[in-house]
């Protein structure tokens, strides 16, 4: 199951836009493997480890997700994760220790909603980011230009500002997004919360090509993913990243060993994305 771990961070100091655009770069025209991970489930412990096993089996960079009251963009699989995360006692400072860990290895883009930004300051969380090495952060519910003090913050502290655009962003937007995007443009590839489906092989392609006309940094795709076949599917179709959560959630959820479960399963997508 385990592969040996790539050291992917050089000794010099770098942004988190450096170190996400070397974790790509350093794929070499293969798509990059980027599996979700929420923070604090089942118990934070446990959380650190499935994210070990992530980046021993195949991982170029991981989203760690912050669990939160109110998840507007998650399907049932993630919120669920979260709630039980919160009632297992997960806080912000529990999940950034966990992202501190995890950034030794490889470089970990935070997913967290706009109020856990705002609440202690724009500048003061940014920070505590970058002090942790986490190196983007990516707000879903925060349409970009509308906070100017987190683009603000994030530029100041050296932290990517990763934004999201849809099947449904128009062409205008997309060319105002993907001329600022850092690190890389999250494209969800359904409209909708996260969750499984089957294959949308002709799809992702439509929209992969829409995206990249817009933007020079790479492209990862995200929503929906839930096989090595999908992952494959995404790559082919033109993705530099694929982004898989609410399956390795649900391989979390059910199996008596979380990280040797998910660690498996992150195996299988990365040997998919090697062919």
């Amino acid at each position: 199951m385990g592969k040996p771990a790539r050291d992917r961070v050089p000794a010099v100091a770098q942004t988190g836009e450096d170190r996400i655009g070397a974790a790509f770069a350093l794929r070499r025209g293969r798509a990059a493997l980027m599996p979700y991970l929420m923070g604090g489930f089942p118990d934070m412990a446990t959380s650190r480890a499935i994210g070990e096993a992530y980046a021993a089996n195949g991982a170029d960079l991981i989203e760690l997700g912050v669990p939160y009251s109110d998840p507007l963009a998650d399907g049932p699989t993630i919120q669920a994760a979260g709630t039980a995360a919160l009632r297992a006692g997960a806080t912000i400072g529990g999940v950034l220790e966990v992202g501190e860990a995890l950034a030794r290895r490889v470089p970990v883009v935070l997913m967290c909603y706009v109020n856990l930004v705002l609440a202690p300051g724009a500048d003061a969380f940014v920070q505590r980011l970058r002090e942790a090495g986490i190196s983007g952060l990516i707000v879903p519910d925060l349409p970009m230009g509308e906070e100017p003090a987190v683009t603000e913050a994030c530029a100041e502290h050296g932290v990517a500002l990763v934004p999201l655009v849809a099947p449904t962003t128009t062409d205008e937007r997309l060319a105002l997004i993907g001329a600022q995007a850092q690190g890389f443009l999250y494209t969800v590839s359904v409209s909708g919360t996260t969750g499984e489906r089957g294959s949308r092989a002709q799809a992702f392609g439509e929209l992969l090509g829409r995206v990249k006309r817009h933007t020079a940094v790479p492209v990862a795709l995200g929503f929906g993913i839930a096989t090595p076949e999908h992952a494959a599917e995404a790559a082919r179709a033109g993705a530099d990243g694929v982004i898989v959560g609410t399956r390795l959630v649900r391989a979390a959820a059910e199996a008596d060993d979380p990280a040797a479960a998910t660690g498996e399963f992150v195996a299988e997508l990365a040997a998919a994305l090697i062919r």
